[in-house]
């Protein structure tokens, strides 16, 4: 697993706005793109390949 110290984590622009299920990403580690539940900072994290992820997030785009 990644060293996640340095990780700056941000919520999804697609999490809802009254402290629900959010989404937190960390996007600035070298080689890995991080994701959280915001609800549980100190659990698992999932990591994917930065390429992994931007599929993801295109495919999760499409209408």
């Amino acid at each position: 697993m990644a060293d996640l110290s340095s990780a700056r984590w941000r919520k999804s622009t697609r999490s809802s706005s009254n402290g629900g299920a959010c989404v937190e990403v960390a996007d600035n580690l070298p080689g890995v793109v991080a994701v959280r539940d915001s609800k549980d900072p100190s659990g698992p994290v999932l990591a994917f390949d930065p390429g992994v992820w931007k599929s993801f997030v295109g495919f999760a785009k499409q209408p």
